[in-house]
């Protein structure tokens, strides 16, 4: 099976813990079903996630993102074929943004633009390496 991946950003609308923990129960019963994997940094200004699987699935779940009221101002920052995943335990893993990640003045800035492809996915490099924060 042929494997992508993509990496988009996007800002919250209407963000609190309730909407997050819906949010992540729907992508993470969806995900299951539809094969894909993936990792959620999330904060009150920022949305970055990583989503792996099959091609035309991660085509369609995009589509679907873009409608998504929940998003406001999504870019797609990159994506590609990947040779296996990196979050395959995880039908979406979610920590909060770490303290070495942008600051929200930083994100206002630009920063995702300036890091390019290389460095939002290693953004995601970094994370994979570093357990899970407990929920």
């Amino acid at each position: 099976m042929s494997l992508a991946y993509l990496i988009y950003a996007s800002h919250p609308f209407g963000f609190d813990e309730a909407m997050l923990g819906g949010l992540l129960r729907q992508a993470r019963r969806n995900n299951e079903r539809d094969g894909i994997t993936g990792a959620l940094i999330v904060r009150h200004d920022l949305y970055l996630q990583w989503l792996e699987g099959p091609p035309e699935t991660l085509a369609k779940l995009y589509e679907r993102i873009l409608v998504d009221d929940r998003h406001l101002g999504i870019q797609f920052l990159d994506g590609g074929p990947i040779a296996e995943r990196r979050f395959g335990d995880w039908l979406m893993r979610d920590d909060p943004a770490r303290t070495w990640l942008w600051s929200r003045a930083e994100i206002a800035a630009g920063a995702l633009a300036s890091a390019g492809p290389a460095g939002v996915r290693a953004v995601f490099d970094r994370m994979a390496a570093e357990p899970a924060l407990a929920a």
